[in-house]
């Protein structure tokens, strides 16, 4: 990317409206020309690769007199032939995107907008998931800083309350949840937090996985099911886009089964708490709470040519954010402390046994931002950030191994300095971590650790 002025932008790649990449582009600086270098699994993907097709790549860019900074892109699929020692995987047989009606993300205003798409799938469903993007934008990119709808002007804040989370169903039936992440563009709170190093997944999105096994059975009746996705509480944009990956039964062109249980409520039922102690020109302190439970099973099976597999999905949304306010004619303090888990148990039961699969996802975020006025008019704003994604998986009937762990952090802190008529004068104070640790079945460990002072890499570790 060029330097020059310019907004962090969304890109994303489609092979056959399929999503393959989405994320956010780095924010130039009028000296500083980024370059990053994204990388992503996509053999789940593979279906998509099996013929020629059509792709589009986009990036929503603006240049003209004001917004100066161009940006270029290019992309390459790497393929790595199986051998004895690493066969190749059992991957979707069908990569089918849920789009809108260009072929691409579609948005999202209210808590009743959808994203629907009909399929017919095959008789032969084994099992399927749906590998969903929900981004926040406009109005909803700070999200989980907002408050409720009649305090938004007492706290100088967004709407809505600070709880977001995605619905998915299936013919009108609920059939998952997707916690939505709190992502951080490289122009969010405070740019200089994220020179060098981004926030959490802000330039590459990974895509949040909703189990649907246990609708297969339903889903190969040979009739047109519709797929609807939709965010709660989404206060005028989200972008949602979603894969849905489909294993089918080699041994049996047809198959028979059912979905038996579904505990899982239409929508959530988020609690709110908060207690305000402002005088009558708005100064004192506030605290606001809003939380949401959802614990629900899902289950279902379907007889294959290899017997009957049941799958029973065992799981519990938590959501918390706890906000606190200071509030006077020259200080203005907002704390945000809050949890974005899923505590997840899969049990399949088949002619071999059964075996679960249970951990834990989670996408917490704390930030504190502080603005100072000065007697000299100048003023500062202060901010630090705590960011965390973690998927922690492992399986019981396996032998008890992780089967996916992964961990990524990043803390960052600014000061950005203004004199008295708001003109910028410099950051202090300037610094921030990255840590990533990931390990899988096969016991291989990966672990990568930045630090950086004054917007400048000042280490690169490949140990804890």
């Amino acid at each position: 990317m060029t330097a020059g002025v310019q907004y962090d932008r969304t890109a994303s790649i489609y092979l056959g409206h399929a999503n393959i990449f989405y994320g956010t582009t780095s924010e130039p600086g009028p000296t500083l020309s980024p370059s990053w270098h994204v990388e992503r699994d996509v053999t789940d993907l593979s279906a998509l690769f099996a013929c020629a097709q059509s792709g589009e790549a986009d990036i929503y860019n603006i240049v003209n007199s004001t917004y100066t900074g161009v940006i270029y892109a290019n992309a390459a699929l790497e393929f790595y032939p199986a051998s004895s020692e690493i066969p190749a995987p059992t991957v979707p047989s069908l990569v089918l995107p849920i789009m809108n009606g260009e072929g691409g993300a579609g948005v999202l205003g209210t808590t009743y907008s959808k994203l629907k798409q009909p399929f017919t799938l095959p008789k032969n469903v084994e099992r399927v998931y749906l590998d969903v993007i929900s981004q926040s934008q406009s109005n909803d990119e700070f999200w989980y800083t907002c408050v409720p709808n009649a305090l938004t002007g007492p706290l100088e804040s967004c709407g809505d309350t600070a709880f977001r989370e995605t619905e998915i169903s299936i013919d009108g039936i609920p059939a998952g949840v997707a916690p939505v992440s709190a992502w951080v563009f490289t122009g969010g709170i405070d740019p200089d937090l994220w020179i060098p190093i981004p926030g959490v997944q802000t330039l590459d999105f990974k895509p949040y996985r909703v189990d649907l096994t246990p609708f297969a059975g339903a889903l190969s009746d040979g009739k047109s099911h519709l797929f609807e996705i939709g965010v709660y509480n989404a206060d005028s944009y989200f972008l949602a886009t979603a894969n849905l990956l489909v294993y089918t039964d080699p041994g049996a062109s047809v198959v028979t089964g059912a979905l038996t249980t579904d505990t899982l409520s239409q929508a959530p039922s988020p609690s709110e708490w908060q207690d305000l102690q402002l005088d009558s020109s708005g100064n004192g302190h506030a605290w606001l709470k809003v939380a949401s439970t959802r614990i629900f099973t899902i289950s279902g099976y379907v007889n294959t040519s290899h017997g009957k597999v049941t799958t029973t999905l065992d799981q519990n949304i938590d959501f918390v954010n706890y906000q606190t306010f200071t509030l006077s004619p020259t200080t203005y303090n907002q704390n945000i402390v809050q949890v974005n888990s899923a505590a997840l148990k899969t049990t399949t039961t088949d002619a071999q046994g059964t075996t679960v699969v249970q951990g834990q996802v989670n996408f917490p975020i704390n930030m504190d931002i502080g603005i100072q006025v000065n007697p000299d008019g100048s003023e500062s704003q202060t901010t630090t950030s705590d960011q965390v994604s973690l998927v922690d998986l492992a399986g019981s009937g396996v032998g008890g191994k992780t089967l996916t762990y992964s961990k990524e952090e990043v803390k960052s802190a600014d000061t950005l300095n203004f004199d008295a008529g708001g003109n910028f004068t410099g950051n202090t104070g300037t610094e921030s971590t990255a840590t990533d640790e990931e390990s899988n079945e096969q016991g291989e460990y990966y672990y990568l650790g930045l630090t950086a002072k004054g917007n400048v890499l000042t280490k690169i570790a490949t140990k804890p």
